[in-house]
């Protein structure tokens, strides 16, 4: 997959809590056999109306958000289905990033991030990142001040730079697993292909073991 080192684009808000994976990919684009196509019906049923006609009332619609690679949303995003689908399509729409925040403390602590959801897109190279809501807050704020704006995040120092009016420096945190997995570019193959001469090792032991056991 591809890693994931620096990035800078245009942020898209999307000002909704609780996007399933129904609406970020309609049950009826699952279909395919293949990988790829996904991107163009993301949130189809709110980028379009039923005829078929564009809904330029949904944000992601607005002039100022065209080419957006950095998504804004609010709190459990991806919640629903376990289709990993949803973050193929997310990707494909052309996002590097999701940004959402956490809510509230404790035992009634809502995330950023449905887990699988979360699980999903580490593995397949989309960085989720959250902050808390005052943070993200300040992000919609900046982005609706001067709409089309764009951040800069270095994962490597775990920041995120908006380039707003004051500019906006944030500091997030990630599972080191998942941040050296990014940096690397692997999927779970790629980290397997890392110990394949362990492996090897082991599967030429375990035969001679049992070519030397008697019979």
């Amino acid at each position: 997959m591809q890693a994931f080192t620096h990035h800078r684009g245009v942020l898209a808000l999307l000002d909704t809590a609780n996007v399933d994976t129904d609406q970020i990919i309609a049950k009826q684009f699952l279909k395919s056999i293949k990988r790829t196509g996904f991107g163009e019906h993301l949130f189809h049923d709110w980028r379009y109306h039923a005829d078929g006609r564009l809904n330029e009332t949904f944000a992601l619609n607005s002039k100022e958000f065209q080419g957006a690679t950095v998504l804004v949303t609010r709190n459990n995003f991806g919640c629903g289905s376990s289709r990993e689908h949803a973050v193929w399509a997310v990707q494909q729409y052309g996002f590097r990033a999701v940004i959402a925040p956490f809510k509230g403390e404790g035992d009634s602590r809502i995330p950023g991030f449905a887990d699988i959801f979360r699980n999903n897109c580490s593995k397949n190279g989309l960085l989720t990142i959250e902050f808390s809501e005052k943070e993200v807050d300040s992000i919609f704020e900046s982005v609706s001040a001067r709409p089309g704006i764009e951040a800069s995040i270095d994962l490597e120092k775990q920041t995120v730079e908006v380039h707003g009016s004051p500019a906006l420096s944030l500091h997030f945190d990630i599972s080191p697993a998942v941040k050296a997995r990014l940096l690397s570019g692997l999927d779970d193959i790629g980290t397997t292909l890392q110990e394949v001469q362990a492996i090897s090792d082991f599967e030429k032991r375990h035969n001679d073991q049992l070519s030397a056991s008697p019979r």
